[in-house]
């Protein structure tokens, strides 16, 4: 029996890097070694032909960066590959980032033919002050124009991004933002706070930092979130996340209950083959690599020591999962979900009762109101997710 995997393509460019952005990203890079770039990802994906047998591709996100600023038939591309060297479930969920200031009528249209069937939508804000503020590349009006778009190609499955803890940002702005999303009824609502990261533009902005909302606003936010989007049909998932019933996304469900994973590309993360392990993060270096395992790749070759030679050079860090620390992910990554963890899945995963493992940490959060017992679910509550970074911080063993 095939086990499932899921795919992660990473794109890391952009036509603009926002201000708050401190993901792998660039927007300076010529479009020759952009499609160099492409290349390369093909050629990594042909790396895992020795084991990819072994299993069934159940969701593949295309990422960024921006993805769609990339010219479709090159999206088409790596989707051609992945399906030459893996086996897609037929109803496997495909994923696209896009931003609204890229997307065109004719891409989508394209999308949905390569398979892609969710698209998501970094909108941020409906306030054209702010995107303009955040450096973002769009407007309101182009968002609703990219939306219609996509419901007029096909699309059934759109998840919207939007943000709280702006500059400038009150509560009236922030409601404003997500009644006129609810408008256009996406299946899939993500509502993140901003984070000020170091390095970024807006940590260096002393102006912008002036004008970021008081905590106690953004704790305000947060919960007007949940009980706008339950009021309107969107229940909360995960602690970000949102959906009508059914439209979980099912790739970020493989990571938060521990699935397996390949990501590829620039700085791309990975849980394959019980190690976990991240790609470099230098674009030449990467590119260099990819090319020369490209040339090596002759029918004489044998691939799985191709494979390994090239992953030693390739993983920036790798980690061997051994027990205790699938446990402690299993605990501190299934309790981002609303419904928590099951003690049957930890039983049959581990082989351990997770009581045995968890039994006091457990009993104290439950006794303070932070966690509930749900028959067979441990899960956090209201208040537990409030402090959920102390909380979680808790389940790591041996500390």
């Amino acid at each position: 029996m095939k086990r499932n995997l899921s795919l992660y393509i990473h794109i890391p460019f952009c036509v603009q890097k926002c201000l708050y952005c401190d993901f792998l990203s660039f927007d300076d890079v010529l479009y020759a070694k952009q499609l160099q770039y492409l290349d390369a990802l093909r050629t990594e994906m042909k790396l895992y032909a020795p084991y990819a047998d072994r299993y069934s591709v159940k969701t593949i996100f295309i990422g960024g960066g921006t993805p769609s600023t990339v010219d479709e038939s090159l999206i088409e591309g790596l989707l051609t590959q992945v399906r030459s060297v893996f086996r897609v479930d037929r109803f496997a969920e495909i994923t696209i980032e896009a931003n609204p200031g890229t997307l065109k009528y004719t891409d989508l249209l394209a999308y949905q033919s390569y398979g892609i069937n969710r698209l998501s939508i970094g909108l941020q804000s409906a306030d054209d002050e702010m995107l303009k503020m955040l450096g973002r590349i769009h407007n309101f009006d182009q968002f609703v124009a990219g939306f219609t778009s996509a419901r007029r190609a096909g699309f059934k499955n759109i998840n919207v991004d939007v943000m709280s803890g702006i500059p400038g940002q009150d509560m009236h702005s922030y409601v404003d933002t997500l009644t006129r999303v609810m408008e256009y009824r996406p299946e899939h609502i993500s509502a993140y706070s901003l984070q000020v990261e170091e390095g970024t533009k807006l940590a260096e902005d002393e102006e912008l930092l002036g004008m970021l909302p008081e905590e106690e606003t953004d704790r305000r936010m947060y919960a007007m979130t949940k009980k706008i989007l339950r009021t309107n049909g969107y229940e909360r998932y995960e602690f970000s996340n949102y959906c009508q019933p059914g439209y979980e996304c099912r790739h970020n469900l493989v990571y938060w209950t521990g699935g397996e994973y390949i990501g590829f590309g620039l700085g791309a993360s990975s849980l394959f083959k019980g190690e976990r392990f991240s790609n470099l993060r230098e674009l030449d270096a990467y590119l260099e690599l990819m090319e020369e395992a490209g040339k090596l790749m002759t029918p004489e070759q044998d691939m799985i020591r191709l494979y390994d030679a090239v992953a030693e050079r390739l993983r920036k860090d790798t980690t061997a999962m051994y027990v205790d620390r699938r446990m402690e992910e299993f605990m501190f990554l299934g309790l981002r979900m609303i419904r928590g963890v099951s003690r049957t899945e930890f039983r049959e995963r581990f082989n351990k009762d997770m009581f045995d493992i968890y039994g006091p940490v457990i009993n104290r959060y439950v006794d303070d109101g932070f966690l509930r017992l749900d028959e067979d679910r441990v899960a956090l509550t209201d208040a537990g997710i409030d402090v959920s970074n102390i909380i979680l911080s808790d389940f790591i063993l041996d500390k």
